[in-house]
């Protein structure tokens, strides 16, 4: 089990769950209703210690009318089904922007980063759960909780059908949304001096009609998705948001859950550089901008912003990129006359 604190590390770097910080606020001050049972930051009232303990939260909203706040892109540490029963609400995940509707089904895996609301919420009832699988990268194995009674087939398949595939929204049919339901009222009405059983109940429907959905959708299935290489992958797409990180090889394969070699023949396949040439290309990218962008900046104040530990040998590496210094690159756009 996670704790509650932290999701992963990278590096220097700790994740920590999505606090939904902006629900709360809409809470406090009567904007949205908010049924949840939690564990850790996110919003509502706890789940008792022993009760469904693979479950980060469990609920539903209610905003009557668009909302002035939205979710911002996060990530979760489990797995997370968001189903909409009335209303809509705008969703995005990675590159895609979806307008989700009566009926739509989203399924989030660990990685994938994922905004709600476009900024705000709109009107809707929108029920949600998230379930800690023991995962955090594409390459690493699902633990299903012990009380989830599917047959080892269907958990294989299901297993199959969310880690083979990344597709985010599905329109569920009655049956998912009737679990849905159920687990909101078991949500509303749960005493943990009663146990978590209609919890358990409802939860393993769902994942059963969850699983039967996706069988009969049949989606094309992708063993890539969830190979070592898949997270590297993910791994040098973010990169650029932890230049600063004091990065070596073993921190960048550590970080990925791979020995150095293997991680080192997956990042040449993807980027027909080794680690150490890709970081100082996204380094010296992330610094033009700066150099462009914000002459305020020193030149060491730039080195160190993206990850250089003096500004010495980041004019050298500069140099060898770009054919000049950071500040010959930069005095190119202050004489640039302005259009």
């Amino acid at each position: 089990m996670i704790s509650d604190a932290a999701v992963y590390r990278l590096g220097k770097q700790l994740y920590h769950a999505d606090t939904c910080e902006p629900l709360r606020r809409g809470v406090e001050c009567g904007e949205v209703e908010l049924v949840a049972r939690v564990r850790g930051t996110y919003p509502g009232e706890p789940l008792g210690p022993n009760d469904v303990p693979e479950v980060r939260t469990v609920g539903y909203w209610d905003a009557p009318q668009d909302q002035g706040w939205g979710l911002d892109w996060h990530r979760n540490e489990g797995i997370e089904l968001t189903f909409v029963a009335q209303g809509k609400v705008a969703f995005a995940v990675d590159d895609q922007e979806f307008l989700l509707g009566r009926g739509d089904l989203t399924i989030t895996r660990p990685w994938q980063l994922h905004r709600v609301g476009n900024p705000n919420v709109g009107a809707c009832r929108l029920y949600f759960l998230i379930l800690d699988v023991g995962v955090r990268r594409p390459n690493q194995e699902w633990t299903w909780p012990e009380w989830l009674v599917l047959s080892p087939s269907d958990e294989q398949s299901l297993t199959r059908n969310l880690s083979h595939n990344e597709q985010p929204v599905w329109h569920a049919g009655d049956e998912v949304a009737e679990y849905f339901d159920r687990l909101g009222a078991a949500t509303a009405s749960y005493d943990e001096r009663k146990g978590d059983s209609r919890l358990k109940l409802y939860i393993n429907g769902l994942f059963l009609s969850l699983s039967e959905m996706l069988q009969g959708e049949k989606p094309p299935l992708n063993p890539s998705l969830s190979s070592s290489c898949r997270t590297v992958e993910l791994f040098l797409s973010t990169i650029g948001e932890h230049l600063d990180e004091d990065w070596s090889l073993d921190s960048m394969a550590s970080a990925c859950g791979l020995g150095k070699s293997r991680f080192s023949e997956h990042c040449t396949q993807l980027t027909n550089m080794s680690p150490n040439e890709y970081l100082s290309k996204r380094r010296i990218e992330s610094a033009t901008e700066l150099l462009r962008t914000q002459p305020s900046l020193s030149i060491t104040d730039v080195a160190f912003r993206v990850g250089f530990n003096s500004s010495q040998y980041f004019a050298t590496v500069f140099r060898t990129h770009m054919g000049c210094t950071p500040r010959a690159f930069r005095v190119q756009f202050e004489q640039t006359p302005v259009r």
